[in-house]
C-alpha cells in the first residue's frame, strides 16, 4: 500500500533531526545520529513524541471503531473478577486475586489452612492510585514470614524503589532504597536484605547488603561489576541454604555463592567466567547441580561437592546429547528435575535420588509448552507446573513425583463461548535451505480443508494470548478470501544453529520465506 493512502489527509510522518554523536571507544569510532533523544526531559524530544504520537492516531482514525470492537471482544473473554492458585510455603498458603473493575492484583496468605481467615499482604491497586505508571517488581516474604520486601516502578523505566512491610505490625518501614532493580534476597536472620541497583543505562551492575533499622547509607556494597556486558542478580536456593550472586552476559556466566545462615561473610567463586562459557546452579544437601555448555553447546549436567565445587571437582551427571537440550534444573529434596528440549518440544525429566529411577511426564497433545510454576518448597513430593498448548488455555497442574499422578488445579477461563474441540492443532516439519529440518507448531479450525490457497499467519515469537489467538482464527474463518488460519509461535530448531549469538535472528528470518514456500502446498 503506498504511503500516501495511508490516511485521506495524506499525514505525513514527522522527521527526527540527526545530530551525529561520536561515541570512541576501544580505538573504534561510532556515530549516533539520534543520541540526543536520550535527554527524556529535552523540549526537543518530548516534542518529536509528541508529533510522533499524532501522526499514528492520524493514521489510525479510520480504525477505530474497528478497535474498540477488538478490544471489546478481547475484554469479554478475560475473566476479571480472578483468583491465583494457592502455593504453600513453610505454614502459610500464598495467592493473588484480581477485582472486576479493578488493574492491579491484591495480595493475601492464610495460614495453617485455606480454610484460614484471610490475610491481606499487599494491595497493588492503592499502591497505583494516584500514579500515572503502576509496576510491582520484588515481592519476598522473609524466611519466617514476619516481613514483606517489595519494590515498586512509577515510571515506566523498570527503575524500582524498595520498602519493607511489618506483616505483624502492618506498617510500612521509612526505609525506601531506590534505583533497585527487579532481584533482591533475605539472609535467614531475618534482618539482612541484599538487593542490586542500576546504571544509567538501567543495568544492573552493583550487589549491596542492607540490615533492617540502618540508614542507607550504611549499606555495603558487595560487588560492582564494571564491564557492561554483564548483569547482576541475586536469588537464594529452593534449600534457602545458599545466596546466589549471578552475572551473566549473552555468551558467559558466572556464579559467586554465599551460605544463607552466614549474610555477612564474603560470597565465594565457583568458576571464574571463561568467554562463551555459562553455567548456574542448584542446591542439593551436599552437592551442586551444575548446568553448562562448556564442550556442550545444547548443555550438560554436572554436580560438585559443596565442600569443594571447583572446576577439576566436576562429575558428569547427564551427558551433552547432540539432539536435546537441557534448559533447566529443579532441585527438592528427593527428586531432580532437569528441564528439556527435543526436536522443539519441552520435556520434563523426573529423577528420584535416593534410587536414580527416572521417567518422562507425559503430556496429552502434539504441541504444547510447559513451565515451572510456584515450587518454594524444597521438602515435597509435589512438582507445580504450568501447561498451554495452542488449543488448551494456560492451566496449572500439581504432579506427584512418585506416584506420577496429576491434578488440574485451575484452567484459565476463556469466557464467550470458546469450544477447544472446534479446533485441532499439529506438529509439522519444514526443510530449511541448508537441509535443517525446522519443527513448527500450527492450529486451524476444524473442517477446512487443505486446499494450498489459506492464508497464513506467522507468529514467529512467543505466545499468543487466548483472546488474541481465537479473534483471529475466527476473522479468517468469516472472510471470504479464506477459511484457516495458521500460525507457528514455536520457531525453533537446534540450539547449534544459532551459537553465535545475534547471528541467531537473522539467521532464523532468513529461514521464514523457505519454510513459507513449504507449508504452502499443504494449507
Amino acid at each position: 500500500m503506498p504511503h500516501d493512502n495511508l490516511h485521506p489527509a495524506n499525514v505525513r510522518p514527522p522527521i527526527a533531526p540527526k545530530h551525529p554523536h561520536v561515541h570512541a571507544l576501544h580505538e573504534d569510532e561510532r556515530i549516533d545520529d539520534y543520541f540526543w533523544m536520550r535527554d527524556r526531559d529535552d523540549p526537543s524530544v518530548i516534542a518529536y513524541l509528541e508529533a510522533e504520537n499524532a501522526y499514528t492516531e492520524a493514521v489510525m482514525e479510520p480504525t477505530q471503531s474497528l478497535q474498540t470492537a477488538l478490544y471489546d471482544e478481547m475484554l469479554a473473554r478475560i475473566q476479571e473478577t480472578d483468583l491465583s492458585v494457592p502455593y504453600c510455603k513453610g505454614e502459610y498458603y500464598y495467592y493473588t486475586r484480581t477485582e472486576t473493575g479493578k488493574s492491579y492484583r491484591i495480595h493475601f496468605r492464610k495460614q495453617g489452612s485455606l480454610d484460614a481467615t484471610e490475610e491481606i499482604l499487599l494491595d497493588e491497586n492503592a499502591l497505583a492510585a494516584g500514579q500515572e505508571y503502576f509496576a510491582l517488581g520484588a515481592f519476598e516474604v522473609s524466611p519466617n514470614h514476619s516481613l514483606l520486601a517489595y519494590s515498586v516502578d512509577t515510571s515506566g523505566a523498570e527503575c524500582f524503589t524498595l520498602y519493607v512491610l511489618d506483616l505483624v505490625t502492618g506498617k510500612r518501614s521509612s526505609e525506601a532504597i531506590p534505583d533497585t532493580y527487579f532481584s533482591i534476597a533475605w539472609g535467614n536472620d531475618n534482618q539482612t536484605l541484599f538487593y542490586t541497583t542500576i546504571d544509567e543505562a538501567h543495568r544492573p551492575f552493583k550487589l549491596f547488603r542492607h540490615s533492617l533499622g540502618k540508614d542507607r547509607s550504611e549499606d555495603t556494597l558487595i560487588y560492582h561489576e564494571s564491564d557492561d556486558r554483564y548483569f547482576l542478580s541475586i536469588d537464594k536456593t529452593r534449600s534457602e541454604a545458599y545466596l546466589l550472586l549471578s552475572l551473566e552476559s549473552m555468551v558467559t556466566s558466572e556464579v559467586h555463592y554465599l551460605d544463607a545462615n552466614c549474610p555477612s561473610d564474603p560470597f565465594r567463586l565457583l568458576r571464574p567466567r571463561t568467554a562463551g562459557v555459562e553455567y548456574d546452579i542448584e542446591h542439593h544437601n551436599d552437592v551442586f547441580y551444575i548446568r553448562t555448555n562448556d564442550g556442550a553447546i545444547n548443555f550438560k549436567l554436572m554436580k560438585a561437592p559443596v565442600s569443594s565445587p571447583d572446576f577439576e571437582h566436576w562429575e558428569t551427571v547427564i551427558a551433552h546429547r547432540e539432539e536435546t537440550t537441557i534448559s533447566g534444573i529443579s532441585t527438592f529434596a528427593g527428586h531432580l528435575i532437569v528441564y528439556e528440549r527435543h526436536a522443539g518440544l519441552p520435556q520434563v525429566r523426573v529423577r528420584q535420588l535416593s534410587t536414580g529411577v527416572e521417567h518422562y511426564i507425559q503430556f496429552p497433545e502434539p504441541t504444547y509448552e510447559v513451565y515451572e510454576g510456584a515450587n518454594p518448597e524444597f521438602q515435597t513430593d509435589t512438582l507445580r507446573f504450568s501447561y498451554t498448548s495452542l488449543i488448551t488455555p494456560l492451566s496449572v497442574f500439581d504432579y506427584q513425583l512418585g506416584t506420577q499422578e496429576r491434578e488440574l488445579k485451575k484452567e484459565t477461563p476463556v469466557l464467550g463461548g470458546y469450544d477447544r474441540t472446534q479446533y485441532i492443532s499439529e506438529r509439522m516439519q519444514a526443510i530449511a535451505p541448508d537441509g535443517a529440518v525446522i519443527p513448527l507448531s500450527l492450529v486451524y479450525k476444524k473442517g477446512i480443508g487443505k486446499t494450498g490457497t489459506n492464508p497464513l499467519l506467522w507468529w514467529v515469537m512467543g505466545p499468543m494470548a487466548p483472546a488474541t489467538q481465537i479473534r483471529s482464527l475466527q476473522i479468517a474463518y468469516h472472510c471470504s478470501i479464506g477459511e484457516s488460519c495458521w500460525r507457528s509461535p514455536i520457531f525453533e530448531g537446534v540450539l547449534k544453529w544459532v551459537a553465535n549469538g545475534m547471528r541467531a535472528v537473522s539467521f532464523s528470518i532468513k529461514r521464514i520465506p523457505s519454510l513459507t514456500s513449504s507449508l504452502v502446498p499443504s494449507i
